[in-house]
């Protein structure tokens, strides 16, 4: 009986979170993320504000689950993007390019998941968000941690981790390569978001995969 009450009750936490996602979705949608408050999702949602906290601790760990159903469309077309990979090096600079095209059409939308202060790591938020594994299905197995890692340099570290094994680079490099990495799509989601650059979206897109390109060697390490 404990068993299913425990059940019940999870089942109705998930309903609930999801009434909120999705009408923090809506509002994304219709409005704009920065125009998303509490008080517009629990309107939207059927319920008062205050219900909304019995749920989320802050309004940036509910904008956080409701952009993932946005960047899953960058992790839907990333396994067709790989397919063109014939080198683990190449593999990792599609990886950027996917991630580039997806994160400038939507830079507030990425800012959020990867770059925002959650107040908390993305896994110990996750673990309450029951589809949240669903959305990654589709993904290479090796891929699925970069999602959940609140730090974007150490998820390319993961990306990157073939590109070791294979020989391109030695293993005392790979944080500071991918942390440059890291700190060129930034510096480009950045411009992007405050509206500093005349970039077109392709322009950015081949602009910053030119940039991580160059930091990277032309052959394997001997």
């Amino acid at each position: 009986m404990k068993n299913q009450a425990e059940k019940n009750k999870k089942k109705q936490t998930v309903r609930m979170m999801s009434y909120f996602i999705d009408a923090t979705v809506t509002i994304i949608e219709e409005e704009g993320l920065d125009k998303v408050t509490i008080k517009k999702i629990g309107d939207l949602a059927g319920y008062n504000s205050a219900t909304i906290y019995n749920y989320f601790e802050d309004l940036s760990h509910l904008i956080f689950f409701a952009s993932i159903s946005f960047v899953k469309k960058y992790t839907d077309a990333l396994p067709e993007y790989l397919k063109k990979a014939r080198t683990p090096l190449e593999r990792y600079l599609l990886i950027w390019e996917c991630f580039c095209k997806y994160s400038f059409e939507s830079p507030q939308i990425y800012y959020a998941v990867f770059s925002a202060n959650l107040g908390t790591h993305p896994i110990n938020i996750a673990k309450h968000y029951e589809y949240f594994s669903i959305d990654l299905l589709k993904l290479p197995d090796d891929l699925k941690p970069m999602l959940l890692e609140s730090n974007l340099s150490k998820s390319a570290l993961i990306a990157f981790n073939q590109c070791i094994k294979e020989g391109y680079f030695e293993q005392t490099n790979a944080k500071q390569i991918t942390k440059s990495h890291y700190l060129i799509w930034q510096g480009m989601l950045t411009l992007l978001i405050n509206n500093k650059s005349a970039y077109t979206i392709d322009e950015a897109i081949k602009v910053t995969v030119n940039l991580i390109r160059n930091t990277m060697p032309l052959k394997k390490v001997v």
